[in-house]
């Protein structure tokens, strides 16, 4: 994009670390977009050793490179990369319907929120309880939370809120703070599905202890 072109509406970030096995079909469902407002597609690839910066490159992504370290450190990189006045954030093994931008945006206009989420779908019985939680607790919480493989936000209200930080956790952390001072919400309607595989690794129980455990982390920290 050169500096005489208008901003994009929305810029859509893909963390993706080794992520060959899963990127194609993401790249794919973001470029099958039936909106006509304008959009980038950022990959943030953190020192992989397979197929993914190429991939990016077939789907005319661009490419953002960085350590391959904390998911939301390359989320970071992403925002401070990109051009949108929305920021989308997706991850490298979800993939979204073709009118998730255009209901994400109409939504968050209807709804005068600077983030949303929305409900999402996760294949695999062990994952039916997760999907349960993010689709009917999350969004009940005082501040919901906002998970990082589809979390949606206003530049300003991301820039402003500092972004995702370098914590476990990070898209808990965040979620809480930006709900400290802006409104925030969910999409009712399932607009993205993600991948079970850290449930289908370690277990449902084994997935709810990991997320505590970072949880925990966290809050050492005192974010």
């Amino acid at each position: 994009m050169s500096q005489t072109e208008p901003s994009p509406t929305v810029s859509v970030i893909v963390p993706a670390r080794n992520e060959a096995e899963y990127l194609s079909a993401t790249l794919e469902s973001l470029r099958a977009q039936t909106t006509d407002r304008s959009y980038e597609l950022i990959v943030v690839d953190g020192d992989s050793e397979d197929r993914t910066p190429e991939i990016a490159r077939e789907f005319d992504a661009r490419l953002v490179s960085g350590p391959g370290s904390a998911i939301g450190h390359g989320r970071h990189l992403g925002a401070c990369a990109a051009r949108g006045e929305w920021l989308a954030f997706v991850d490298a093994d979800t993939i979204v319907v073709p009118e998730y931008l255009d209901a994400m945006l109409e939504y968050a206009d209807e709804e005068g929120l600077s983030a949303a989420s929305s409900r999402c779908r996760m294949r695999g019985g062990r994952a039916t309880l997760m999907e349960a939680v993010i689709n009917h607790v999350f969004p009940r919480l005082k501040r919901p939370i906002l998970p990082g493989f589809n979390f949606f936000v206003e530049r300003e209200a991301y820039e402003a809120a500092g972004g995702f930080p370098d914590v476990p956790n990070e898209d808990t952390a965040f979620s809480r703070r930006l709900a400290r001072s802006e409104p925030t919400g969910y999409v009712p309607a399932t607009l993205v599905e993600t991948s079970p595989r850290r449930i289908s690794e370690s277990g449902l129980t084994g997935t709810l202890w990991h997320y505590a455990r970072l949880d925990w982390g966290r809050y050492r920290t005192d974010y």
